[in-house]
């Protein structure tokens, strides 16, 4: 069904209730909206519709507030215009009657105040929820490799604290800590071992996937996938009911706790937004100013998306940056202000948690702070170029895989698909193990430089020269022996190699199906391995040829040698921001993640590389492809508009089309009004002088059309079919046996956005994205000639791009 999406109304007063709640569950792909339920019950005595002589009056709806006016059906964007003006308006009348009293002066106080308190339970509850996520996913992720036998709930390294029995070369061994094949069948050794375990790895694996997408597609669809898409679009004023609701928060925290602990090629970073976005919006409905007003509710938003990444990566400046850089639409200075306090407040809550045990907010804390010399730059530029190469081509493979998804059978076995990836995912990663260990694990090993106590075979190094330029005796500055190459760094080495393509592949498919799933750790880790592998060799090209002058002073004896973990953060980095585009946010991410200040000049390098390559080969996120790929009405900032076309050639209607349905301001009764809605699925009209002259009035939505047409049918005495509507200013003069008048003057917006048949659409365009507005009216000489809405625009910019105009599903 085509709308118009048109809401600016006039609006006189912002003391209306909505008509219905975010908590609501839709399904977009399953359910057909109905509207007719988004109208609130209109019950109460408003007024008795009579003059002191008991003569009927003109029902005017400035002498009384009608709830579900101003109010938003789903699936249609907000007016920020008027959202805004409303909030003036609040103010203004707050600050007159607080010179009045003590109490209007208190209460003017606690207006203020409300704000920060929002932000400050905003942080607490989202601090909470994910330390309790990491938790619980920790424990679970080892819970698919065996048992604490001091208790249950005690992960691996918990229950090998405090054993004595625990060396340096074996600290994941301990005898509290029972592999699955120790307890079930007595065996601690040989092949009977390793089979034992592999099958209840990969049966812990399906029975935590198939919980995961079994509790999304029962009781919330929208728990599934990232959440940043929608976000972004949300944020930008589009309405999604029940996409922040309670029962999504309870089903995402649940189902990600699952999804993560299954090994599947996901994170839980991205979804940790948008659960401290659900959390945002529950804790909204507490505060009148938040719950009445969609544009202030959407800063409180923005403020939420920085306390996600805050929580999610142990960054609080990182999570501000990446929210005024990815997801805000709309992000004024106050709003930076109270991101900065609720991600503080958040960081601090995970910090008292302390879910990783490390007294530190992160997993990735790197110890060495080893200088890196300036001809390393080529190979972190060559990591960028790599990291851009990967997110480009992973956008056109996910995009590809998740159109196959939705446009075949395939997407109607959700279930199936899930337990079929989740299956292969563990049957191929088990016997490898960089990709047994969890992603975060993966990560934070590759990122650590080796140390004397380190047993993993990437830390095998041998005093044994086998290069061509003899035996040389590289002396690191931390006072390690020789760095050449030893039989467990080669294992290694083709170890990551093939866990780097498993990554890429799981990846692609995962990210997308209906299970929580981020892409940041995923695409970290694809990074990670990446930038190892090239740290190692590297390192060992600069010991082996440390005569040469390109090597010279680099690992000679008593100088600091190459850093592979290095080359690890800034893979990794590359990687995420060829995916996400992000540069300043991702910087600030990765050096709070790992602590590694020093290193601020190499990632910077490589997440410029990487956005420089990647927007070579394609300008769109991966997040602004899910956007497009799902049809949201999203008017990317990002995306120049260079076509010379005009307002005429997009307004509608069209040459051979109706003319436009409007309504006159006088001369209209109920019944043609009412009418004129059922025929129509039109979200709003026009109101022009006369159809002889249609020099325009005005604008007023269908929604409050309905609401006060309704309102006055039951409340306004002796208002039948043949009643006649005004919307103006002042009575005509009417016949005594006349039936009285529907006057609606107060829900008509006089000042509706106009352009001239001439005005470019560049222009046009502009005047959307920066006013957020959801139509605007055609004019020329003041005679009403058509209309253009977001969805004309996105139409238009889709049909000259070459894509299809169609694709944009929503109004």
């Amino acid at each position: 069904v085509e709308m118009w999406v048109m809401d600016n109304g006039g609006f006189c007063d912002d003391n209306y209730q909505s008509g219905s709640s975010d908590d609501e569950l839709v399904d977009i792909s399953e359910v057909t909206v109905d509207f007719s339920e988004d109208v609130p019950p209109l019950d109460r005595d408003y007024s008795a519709g009579k003059t002191p002589n008991n003569s009927p009056k003109l029902m005017d709806l400035l002498d009384d507030t009608v709830p579900g006016i101003g109010t938003y059906e789903d699936f249609n964007t907000i007016d920020w215009v008027r959202e805004k003006s409303k909030d003036r308006d609040r103010h203004r009348e707050i600050a007159n009657k607080s010179k009045q009293s003590t109490v209007a002066l208190l209460f003017s106080i606690s207006d203020a105040f409300s704000g920060w308190l929002l932000m400050l339970l905003i942080g607490l509850m989202s601090g909470a929820l994910a330390g309790g996520i990491d938790i619980a996913a920790h424990w679970m992720t080892d819970l698919k490799e065996g048992v604490c036998l001091n208790g249950f709930w005690f992960n691996h390294e918990h229950c090998c604290w405090a054993s004595n029995e625990t060396t340096f070369q074996e600290r994941d061994k301990c005898p509290q800590w029972k592999s699955w094949a120790e307890l079930m069948v007595g065996v601690s050794e040989g092949p009977g071992l390793y089979v034992v375990n592999y099958f209840m790895y990969v049966c812990w694996a399906l029975l935590f996937a198939f919980l995961a997408v079994i509790l999304v597609r029962a009781f919330a669809p929208y728990a599934c996938g990232s959440g940043i898409p929608e976000i972004k679009t949300i944020l930008s004023g589009f309405i999604i009911r029940g996409y922040l609701g309670k029962w999504t928060l309870i089903i995402k925290t649940i189902t990600l706790v699952l999804a993560v602990s299954s090994g599947l090629s996901l994170g839980k970073e991205g979804p940790l937004v948008h659960v401290a976005c659900c959390c945002a919006n529950i804790l909204c409905h507490f505060f009148t100013k938040y719950r009445r007003n969609e544009a202030k509710k959407r800063e409180v938003l923005s403020a939420a998306s920085a306390v996600g990444v805050s929580v999610a990566f142990g960054a609080p400046i990182g999570g501000v940056l990446f929210s005024l850089e990815e997801v805000s639409y709309y992000f004024p200075l106050k709003t930076l202000w109270r991101s900065f306090f609720a991600a503080l407040v958040a960081a601090f809550t995970l910090r008292s948690i302390n879910p990783f045990g490390n007294s530190r907010l992160v997993l990735f804390y790197v110890e060495f702070h080893t200088p890196w010399h300036l001809l390393e730059l080529i190979p972190f530029v060559l990591l960028g170029i790599f990291g851009g190469l990967w997110g480009a081509f992973f956008i056109r493979a996910n995009i590809a895989w998740c159109r196959l998804r939705k446009n075949t059978s395939l997407g109607h076995y959700p279930v199936l698909e899930v337990v079929v990836v989740t299956l292969l995912t563990a049957l191929l990663a088990f016997p490898i193990e960089y990709t047994k260990m969890s992603s975060s694990e993966l990560i934070s090993e590759l990122f650590n430089d080796c140390g004397l106590l380190d047993s993993s075979k990437l830390c095998d190094y041998s005093g044994n020269s086998g290069g061509t330029s003899g035996s040389v005796n590289a002396t690191a500055a931390n006072g390690l022996g020789a760095r050449l190459a030893g039989p467990g760094l080669y294992t290694a080495m083709w170890q990551l190699a093939l866990a780097l393509v498993l990554k890429m592949v799981f990846t692609v498919v995962t990210f997308g199906m209906k299970v929580p799933s981020g892409l940041f750790i995923p695409s970290m880790a694809v990074g990670a391995i990446a930038g190892r592998l090239l740290g190692v060799c590297m390192e060992q090209l600069a010991i082996r040829h440390h005569e040469r002058d390109i090597f010279r002073g680099w690992c000679s004896p008593g100088a600091d040698c190459i850093t592979p973990g290095l080359y690890a953060m800034v893979g990794a980095a590359a990687c995420l921001g060829g995916v996400t585009r992000m540069t300043v946010s991702l910087v600030v991410i990765m050096f709070e993640l790992t602590g590694g200040l020093e290193y601020i000049v190499p990632l910077m390098a490589a997440a410029m590389t990487s956005k420089w390559v990647a927007d070579a080969l394609g300008r769109e996120s991966i997040y602004e492809a899910h956007i497009r790929l799902n049809g949201y009405p999203f008017l990317e900032a990002k995306e120049e508009f260079r076509h010379k076309t005009l307002a005429t050639d997009v307004m509608r209607p069209r040459r051979g089309d109706p003319p436009v349905s409007v309504l006159t301001e006088s001369g209209m009764t109920v019944e043609e009004v009412e009418r004129l809605i059922a025929d129509t699925t039109y979200s709003g009209f026009p109101v022009v002088i006369s159809q002889q002259s249609p020099r325009l009035v005005g604008f007023v939505l269908r929604r409050d059309l309905v609401i006060s047409l309704e309102n006055a049918r039951r409340h306004q005495e002796g208002v039948v079919s043949m009643s006649p509507i005004l919307f103006t200013e002042c009575d005509p003069p009417m016949s005594p046996s006349a039936p009285p008048a529907v006057k609606l003057r107060s829900i008509l917006d006089l000042s509706p956005f106009t352009v001239t048949v001439h005005t470019a659409m560049e222009i046009v365009v502009d005047i959307f994205r920066k006013l957020g507005l959801r139509q605007c009216l055609v004019i020329q000489n003041g005679r009403l000639l058509g209309i253009i809405t977001k969805k004309d625009i996105l139409k238009h910019m889709a049909q000259m791009a070459n894509r299809d105009p169609d694709s944009i599903l929503f109004n």
